[in-house]
């Protein structure tokens, strides 16, 4: 009896160390102290500061999850999860039909491992069209539960039978998450993560994430290592899993989680922060071998991810023929499926802003030559319904180019989610492409929603700070981009 309480008392301490040993850099998911084996888990070891192990009567199970689970990508057929645990582990979706629990399906079962950071990307490949589910983390066969609904849909088939559904997505860039140790000294740069947990209060279909979504800094950006730490930490955040787990998510990338400030194809480490992207988020397909080009549907609407890094020539680079924002394979590529979508609305996204022609940042203006080439291209085609979704700027606005001849284009920047702020160049606030009533200087994120018959089609944005009150509204009917 002595002897078992000394190994007990024992135990005690060292499970800490272990723990902290086993887990990867960044921050962890320990489980409440309960006397139920699945209690709720939590994200705890703070935002800022590493990662600590929680003694307490949990389960084996709920002790090893790091981060997630999160819902990617759905279609009619199937739907992609995504989750991360601390150490080598079985990891597995149960899943069934909303208000039919008698029938459950499961998931591949992963085994996540160190080289791919203890992350897992599960199919729900028996899924029927237009249904939502309810879904149970697995790990190590068993359940962990979570203190938040834990859900998903498949796209519905609607086509030839009815109207499209209305549907509401979220919009948001810039995501930096404070670590005081290897941050810049002075104030922290990034703050008020409240704002995912009014973005989760919307409900939205899905989320999308249009570029900055975590920042790497000096110890990251040369190695392997720093780069998967760095998403692990930004991606652990305790305000942002209810957000993760009960709606869609699809990304792009801007400078800060593509390599450092401002880089571009230049950047050494690029195919670590590519296999970094592709580990960490769940996008339905990838156009090309380089860079994270993608494009995905949502009912009677398409987005266009498009990759503004990969082979992008330097900012200082003379403007010219040769001067690549996108670059010619991806310009072409994006025309051509442009031209052939027959979505109501199509929303280019991309990190940079597109229509402001103020020369400044990073703006798509300073890349004038290639920026003039695919407007008009679109404007050749004749393409109807085309609209920008961009981010970087650290302040909200959007940008309106009236078009001789044609319909307007529309550029709505978002920004930031968590970083600090910044304010519009007087000169940007003078353009006349600027729409009035739309500049933001705040950590905000957009909810934008589209309705209305078939023929009738609405796209309703609304922008709202990060306390989830609203600053502003606009609505534009598909019928006005043709």
């Amino acid at each position: 009896m002595k002897q078992t309480l000394l190994l007990a008392l024992s135990w005690l301490f060292i499970a800490p160390t272990l723990a902290q040993a086993q887990q990867p850099a960044g921050r962890s998911a320990p489980a409440k102290s309960s006397t139920d084996q699945n209690k709720a888990v939590i994200i705890e070891g703070g935002r800022d500061q590493r990662p600590g192990f929680q003694v307490g009567m949990v389960s084996q199970s709920a002790s090893l999850l790091q981060s997630g689970p999160m819902v990617g990508y759905s279609e009619m057929r199937e739907v992609k999860l995504w989750v991360q645990t601390k150490q080598p582990a079985r990891v597995q979706i149960r899943y069934s039909e909303e208000g039919k629990p008698g029938t459950t399906f499961l998931t591949n079962e992963v085994s996540t491992e160190k080289k791919s950071a203890f992350t897992a990307h599960l199919l729900a490949d028996q899924v029927e069209p237009g249904r939502k589910y309810v879904y149970e983390l697995l790990i190590e066969g068993q359940k962990v539960s979570l203190p938040y609904p834990t859900a998903f849909q498949s796209q519905p088939l609607w086509q030839f039978r009815t109207d499209p559904p209305a549907f509401r997505f979220g919009v948001g860039s810039c995501t930096y998450v404070n670590e005081p140790e290897v941050d810049r000294p002075g104030q922290p740069y990034g703050g008020g993560y409240e704002i995912f947990t009014s973005l989760a209060a919307q409900k939205p279909d899905f989320m999308l994430w249009t570029g900055d979504n975590t920042y790497l800094r000096e110890v990251d950006w040369n190695t392997r290592t720093g780069v998967l730490r760095r998403y692990t930490h930004t991606r652990s955040v305790p305000e942002m899993q209810p957000l993760l787990a009960n709606t869609h998510n699809y990304a792009t990338w801007d400078d800060h989680d593509f390599g450092p400030n401002d880089s571009d194809r230049s950047y050494w480490l690029k195919p670590v922060t590519l296999e970094a992207f592709k580990l960490f988020w769940t996008n339905p397909n990838y156009v090309f071998d380089e860079g994270c080009t993608g494009t995905f549907q949502w009912n009677d609407c398409q987005f266009f991810l498009m990759d503004d890094r990969t082979f992008r020539a330097s900012n200082d680079m003379p403007d010219g023929p040769e001067k690549d924002f996108l670059g010619k394979r991806q310009l072409e590529w994006l025309v051509e499926a442009l031209s052939n979508s027959r979505a109501a609305f199509k929303f280019v996204v991309i990190g940079n802003q597109t229509i402001n022609p103020a020369k400044l940042f990073e703006n798509y203006s300073n890349y004038g030559n290639e920026r003039d080439r695919l407007l008009k291209a679109i404007a050749d085609a004749k393409i109807p319904g085309v609209l920008f979704i961009t981010g970087d700027r650290h302040h909200t606005i959007m940008h309106k180019l009236d078009r001789p001849g044609t319909y307007p284009l529309y550029d709505l920047t978002i920004s930031p989610l968590s970083s600090g702020p910044a304010k519009a160049m007087d000169e940007e606030l003078k353009q006349a492409s600027y729409v009035q009533g739309t500049y933001l200087s705040e950590r905000n994120f957009g909810i934008l929603g589209v309705s209305g018959p078939l023929r009738d089609r609405v796209l309703t944005i609304k922008v709202y700070d990060a306390k989830g009150a609203e600053k502003w509204s606009r609505d534009i009917k598909a019928s006005e981009l043709k």
